[in-house]
């Protein structure tokens, strides 16, 4: 694992103590992009400060606990968000079908929907142990899932995160059927910007992310934003049934 900075400079956090501050995210190596510390714990106490330094965590089972604040930093601002023409087709198509969209009501299926095996990926990064770390978030009201469940009563796609401040940490999303991590994802868009959070957090870029308008922007931006942005309280997420998010245009003012 090389990197332009000294090993040395990768901290061993205490897994006794969960409330230790983390090390200035200045300090995170070039090589691989982020990497700030390894060790500590995954306790609500040591999450939650994570997530308000704009740091997360990141690792496969057989490693330890890695954390992580990349530079630059994937965002999607809602009013930014793209949709297809074919996505609204899809909208469209599947809420007159009996599909509907869900907030916070089996957020343990979600996470473990997102940890099940990819066709392209055999293994996961969410483990058992990272699950039942963000199931004590969601019942802190601090993690929430957006939800796509079928005429059929059957979850078939979403996604889950962290709420931090005025920012939503989106961690993974799944789908099994076509489209409906999409339809997730704007459905989170359209009440982040409802809601007045600043922006949705998607970590590290990749091309569906980029797809639908997610960009990379400095850390030192995306800390700026964490940092002044307008704190939320809302234990629980509700979908406002009556939106037609086939319709919807981000740039306009809701």
């Amino acid at each position: 694992m090389a990197s332009e900075k000294s090993s040395s400079s990768l901290v061993l956090l205490d897994p006794h103590a969960s409330d230790e501050p983390f090390p200035p995210v200045e300090m995170a190596w070039d090589e691989p992009n982020g990497l700030l510390a390894f060790g500590g714990d995954l306790s609500p106490t040591r999450l939650i400060n994570a997530y308000k330094s704009g740091i997360f965590p990141w690792f496969n089972p057989d490693e330890p606990i890695y954390w992580w604040c990349p530079d630059p930093r994937a965002v999607l601002f809602p009013e930014r968000i793209k949709i297809s023409r074919s996505l609204r087709k899809s909208i469209r198509k599947n809420l007159n079908s009996g599909y509907s969209i869900r907030f916070d009501t089996d957020f343990s299926s979600v996470v473990k929907a997102c940890a099940a095996p990819r066709a392209l990926s055999g293994g996961t990064w969410i483990t058992n142990e990272m699950h039942d770390a963000y199931q004590r978030l969601f019942e802190q009201g601090i993690a929430h899932s957006v939800e796509i469940w079928n005429n059929k009563e059957e979850l078939v796609g979403g996604l889950y995160g962290v709420a931090s401040g005025g920012v939503f940490s989106g961690e993974s999303m799944f789908s099994r059927e076509r489209d409906v991590s999409k339809i997730a994802f704007v459905a989170l868009a359209w009440h982040i910007k409802h809601w007045g959070y600043s922006v949705i957090d998607c970590q590290i870029a990749n091309s569906h992310l980029s797809s639908m308008g997610a960009i990379d922007i400095p850390r030192k931006q995306y800390l700026q934003i964490l940092k002044t942005s307008r704190a939320f309280e809302q234990p629980h997420w509700d979908f406002v049934e009556d939106i037609d998010l086939s319709r919807w245009d981000p740039t306009e003012s809701l």
